[in-house]
């Protein structure tokens, strides 16, 4: 029978696609960490990997067993959490994934609140973007994460808390656009700062200005949303800011004119994720209560 051990190293490899770097995650040497991924192939009667000079890849029943290894490696994790905190999830520890351009303008407030409600909870943060977070909780690491929705996958549930409309940030000084309200269709790529490669915000503005062509936009990525505001802010460009972002600076910002989006507005859906093995339904609908009333403007 496969043992945890063998599931958690070759979880490993499937992730970093390196021996190496497989072993250090896992804390192990690389011949120990070979030699169980080795027994795990011989007892299964198959190649899960292929090793070459390029590095690991996956075979394709490799990369099957990788998910049912993720699952399995998730539940155990569930199963254990469950038995140590007595059925509760906001009790002992919670760890919990907020992606960049959420984090700055929803923690300063939902913390103490969490912290308020329930004086026993040790919660451990971790901020990143969509697809590390999204990675991290599937395999077990992380208990709830706040992100944009959509986000699909089987082992994942999700639930839509709020919608956080853009508007459209311009030099205050700025004469090409004179009225009260933004059109998506006059933004032009040549004017449009965004966030770096791999912000989900980067995806949905380029949605908003569907009239832009991406292949113009300049070779600039800002990493986080006050960078961008800042860069406006000096006649450097234009830019789409969330909502969130915007109550949580005060609803003004020195240099800077906002200007809303005439209906239907354009929104990104702010959401609360899980697993489907975890069992505390009553705890993560009590998270989605507190980060409705303690978002910016709620």
């Amino acid at each position: 029978m496969l043992s945890t051990r063998q599931l958690r190293y070759f979880e490993a490899i499937a992730r970093h696609r390196h021996f190496g770097r497989a072993a250090e995650d896992c804390a192990v040497t690389q011949p120990a960490l070979s030699m169980q991924i080795r027994e795990m192939e011989e007892m299964l009667g198959v190649r899960l990997l292929e090793r070459g000079r390029g590095g690991v890849r996956l075979t394709p029943v490799g990369e099957e067993a990788a998910a049912r290894a993720r699952g399995v490696l998730a539940a155990l994790a569930d199963m254990e959490r469950t038995i140590r905190d007595s059925g509760r999830l906001l009790e002992g520890r919670l760890r919990l994934g907020v992606i960049a351009s959420i984090a700055p303008y929803l923690l300063p407030r939902l913390l103490p609140e969490m912290a308020r409600r329930y004086p026993g909870l040790e919660i451990a943060l971790r901020e990143s973007q969509t697809e590390h977070l999204v990675a991290e909780l599937v395999q077990g690491d992380l208990d709830l994460v706040i992100l944009s929705l959509p986000v699909e996958h089987p082992a994942l549930d999700a639930m839509a808390l709020f919608e956080d409309r853009f508007i459209l940030a311009v030099p205050e000084a700025s004469a090409d656009f004179p009225g009260p309200q933004a059109s998506a269709d006059s933004i032009l790529a040549a004017d449009l700062l965004l966030l770096e490669d791999g912000h989900c915000l980067r995806d949905q503005a380029l949605n908003v200005c569907h009239k832009a062509d991406a292949r113009q936009l300049r070779r600039f990525g800002a990493s986080s949303l006050a960078t961008l505001a800042q860069l406006v802010a000096n006649g450097q460009g234009i830019t789409l800011l969330p909502d969130l972002f915007v109550r949580a600076e005060g609803g003004r910002m020195e240099g800077i004119r906002l200007l809303p989006f005439p209906d239907p507005v354009p929104a990104r859906t702010i959401g609360l994720v899980w697993r489907h093995t975890l069992p505390y339904r009553e705890d993560v609908e009590a998270v989605a209560d507190m980060v409705k009333a303690c978002r910016p403007g709620g």
